[in-house]
């Protein structure tokens, strides 16, 4: 079971590279440094704080994924992005409000040398938001080409061995796959045409995709989920991964459904309803770009609960998904569920969750632990889209011919078999081989 390529040691610096600079990128950023500094520890990331078993249980090998793996260290990560506002990554983590202003003064300076480049923007895509620091360009190539030298430029500048690219925007408007996102010609040529077909996010991965670097995407938008640049990504030899990050309600709901449906428990309905206020739910305020969301929120239980399969548990459930926009919230996003099930002979039972939580602090760690995990899959010469990865997304991209796999559980398993199969490790089944001895 040995990889394609021995993965060694990765030598050099590793820059991460984000498209926007608002509140997730700013406490990813702030987060890194204050853990590099000894502030605080990297709670709620897999890759720092996780273990992984091998072997059988009586071996009792668990050693920490971070050890058993060869990825980037912390002290080596450097930070870039772009952002449609000119503030510093200072500034608009104060701004942002997500993290205590006394840490974020622990880290000031380091953070005041984060300064966003000209962001490519396009207020068609996202409605509520005015951007002041743009660039400027006659088409979408020539767009992209702005980008490519952004990276060339950072990577010189920076010293980096290596790059990924993390999408840390807003959500863009629903798009669907056209005939300008079937093949490489069809879409470069939306791209010199300047067509409404291709998003800002395109035109970033396009770019990143041309140059050989990694791309995860941290929003609902269709962005790589498009023929062309998967195309482009097999032909780069490029990893891909998406979509939207698995943070809040929808991170409950993947990890209660797989408990309803383990059980033969039923569903008659799932309402689920938030309230948040900070930039993100300025631009969800807009129905176009909540429909891109919602798209990405509803499909997590059909998928999960199989009702072709189940349909005396699940075949018509009703399942709601509303977010509301309200600014004295800031990043502390609330989630309310409702959801009532049934259990035997048909009787009746309900489910209350008030999730308050803090939409950027559980984004955070899943942009470190993709940075990281993109950036070994690149080394070992995995390519396309990268579905062990799928735990960390709402809407997880997968091979056409296969449905995306949801349930949390399944997920971690897959993501840490991935990481035993790299390493020449025996996959873990749980089938206890005393059995049959």
């Amino acid at each position: 079971m040995e990889p394609k390529k021995k993965l060694t040691k990765p030598k050099g610096k590793l820059g991460i590279l984000t498209p926007g600079m608002g509140a997730v990128a700013t406490t990813f950023y702030a987060g890194v440094e204050a853990v590099r500094r000894g502030y605080a520890k990297p709670y709620g990331s897999l890759t720092q704080m996780g273990t992984i078993r091998l072997g059988k249980r009586t071996e009792n090998r668990m050693p920490m994924i971070k050890d058993f793996v060869p990825l980037a260290q912390m002290k080596d990560l450097v930070f870039g992005g772009w952002d449609i506002f000119e503030d510093n990554a200072y500034e608009a983590a104060l701004h942002a409000g997500v993290l205590d202003p006394a840490l974020v003064e622990r880290v000031r300076p380091f953070l005041e040398g984060l300064k966003p480049m000209k962001a490519v923007f396009d207020q068609h895509y996202v409605k509520r938001l005015s951007g002041t620091w743009v660039k400027k360009a006659k088409n979408w190539y020539d767009h992209a080409e702005q980008i490519k030298e952004d990276i060339i430029a950072f990577k010189e500048r920076e010293g980096c061995d290596r790059i990924v690219m993390v999408w840390t925007a807003s959500t863009e408007i629903f798009m669907k796959p056209t005939k300008a996102h079937r093949d490489i010609e069809s879409f470069e040529k939306a791209l010199r045409a300047r067509s409404p077909e291709i998003a800002p996010s395109m035109v970033y991965a396009y770019a990143a995709l041309s140059l050989g670097i990694p791309f995860a995407n941290g929003a609902p938008n269709l962005t790589v989920d498009i023929p062309a640049l998967m195309e482009l990504a097999r032909e780069k030899k490029v990893p891909v991964a998406g979509k939207d990050f698995k943070t809040g309600q929808t991170l409950m709901k993947t990890i209660l459904a797989p408990g309803l449906k383990a059980r033969m428990l039923g569903l008659n309905g799932w309402y689920s309803t938030n309230i948040l206020g900070n930039r993100d739910g300025e631009v969800l305020d807009d129905p176009e770009s909540f429909k891109t969301k919602e798209e990405s929120k509803l499909s997590v239980l059909e998928y999960i609960l199989q009702p072709k399969l189940y349909p005396d548990l699940y075949e018509k459930f009703s399942h709601v998904v509303r977010i509301n926009y309200y600014p004295p919230r800031g990043d502390n996003k609330e989630g309310w569920d409702n959801i009532d099930i049934f259990g035997w002979l048909g009787y009746p039972m309900q489910i209350k969750i008030n999730f308050l939580c803090r939409d950027s602090i559980l984004a955070a760690p899943i942009v470190l632990d993709l940075a990281l995990f993109m950036d070994m899959a690149h080394r070992i010469g995995m390519r396309g889209i990268q579905e062990w990865l799928s735990f960390y997304f709402k809407s997880p991209m997968h091979a056409p011919d296969l449905y995306p796999e949801h349930d949390l559980f399944i997920q971690l398993m897959k993501l840490k078999n991935t990481l035993r199969y790299i390493q020449g490790e025996d996959l873990i089944t749980h089938l206890g081989q005393e059995y049959y001895d």
